[in-house]
């Protein structure tokens, strides 16, 4: 079968022929029709994700959409290793897979699952959001951050807030409240504190970096009361580190928690994509996507960028 295939992590995925995976107790292999680049991919794909296990060569992929040996359609997660999902076959646990929705196409699943999933279980297993409350989306412009933003909506957020560096997309999300990160650091501060003092419930974070620690110093001296605030940190797209007073935490009702692979379990994970699933038709969710074709990984790898999500269709 043809694959795209990890050989050197300072090089991006080389598509080519490699043995089909033979099927295994326990485990369907899938007819694979769609997959999509996402950040942990392009990270474990270069060995930086926390997720990589350092085993070389490797297919490349964590999930996608596909067809069972029974004909059932499913979005599926987590092959194991050395298995990709940017392959035309590929083994999955049952409990990995989960039935997708009649009305929805296999791309457009592809592409939504793993934003929408971590937006899903950040606003739902993590911050456990409640109807009417106050949500921040920290980095609203990429194609992740937009669906946050549809998600909170659908769940009930009763006021919505953005931050990002792009100010055409952050008009475009007709949040109630935003932030141009580009401003000078003076006045992104004073908005910030505006806004906490007036009352966030839940932070979905994607950026971390300047962004999270402004943020964080904001809710820390105006939240009013001691009403929990739920930082929830999902993505590291500004820096990965950040300088964090010990003051922040212990002079406010900051409640600084990660979502993601390995802070919830798998069973977690999966059935947070189900539901996001089971709700995007109803919730009216929309991802830009590219269409790209498999053979044309390398070329499709180097221009991906967070604004639309690559999608790799299978024949």
């Amino acid at each position: 079968m043809k694959a795209a295939i990890v050989f050197d992590l300072n090089q991006g995925p080389v598509y080519t022929e490699t043995a089909s995976p033979a099927p295994q107790p326990g485990q369907h292999i899938v007819h694979v029709q769609a997959s999509a680049i996402s950040h942990v991919v392009k990270s474990r794909a270069s060995g930086k994700h926390y997720s990589f296990d350092g085993a070389l060569p490797f297919i490349t992929g964590i999930d996608g959409t596909g067809i069972t040996a029974d004909g059932q359609r499913v979005y599926f997660a987590f092959p194991p290793s050395p298995w990709g999902s940017m392959a035309e076959y590929v083994p999955v646990a049952i409990e990995h897979c989960v039935p997708l929705p009649e009305n929805l196409d296999a791309a457009t699943a592809a592409a939504m699952a793993n934003p929408g999933m971590s937006a899903w279980a950040a606003l739902v297993k993590r911050a456990q959001l409640q109807a009417g409350e106050t949500v921040l989306v920290n980095g609203a412009t990429g194609s992740a951050g937009q669906l946050a933003v549809q998600i909170a909506r659908y769940l009930g957020a009763g006021k919505v807030i953005v931050t990002g560096r792009n100010l055409q997309v952050l008009a475009q999300l007709q949040a109630d409240e935003s932030v141009l990160l580009n401003d000078d650091a003076t006045s992104i501060t004073q908005q910030l504190s505006r806004l906490a003092a007036n009352g966030i419930d839940v932070v979905v974070d994607y950026l971390w970096g300047n962004s999270a620690s402004a943020l964080l110093a904001a809710l820390a001296k105006h939240t009013p009361g001691v009403s929990p605030v739920r930082f929830v940190q999902v993505g590291a797209l500004s820096e990965g580190e950040i300088t964090l007073p010990g003051a922040v935490l212990r002079s406010s009702p900051i409640q600084l928690m990660g979502s993601g692979i390995g802070s919830l379990s798998m069973a977690d994970l999966l059935q947070a994509t189900a539901e996001m699933l089971q709700a995007a038709v109803p919730g009216g969710f929309t991802i830009a996507t590219t269409p790209a074709r498999l053979e044309d990984v390398a070329d499709a790898w180097a221009r991906d960028d967070s604004r639309q999500r690559t999608v790799f269709v299978m024949p």
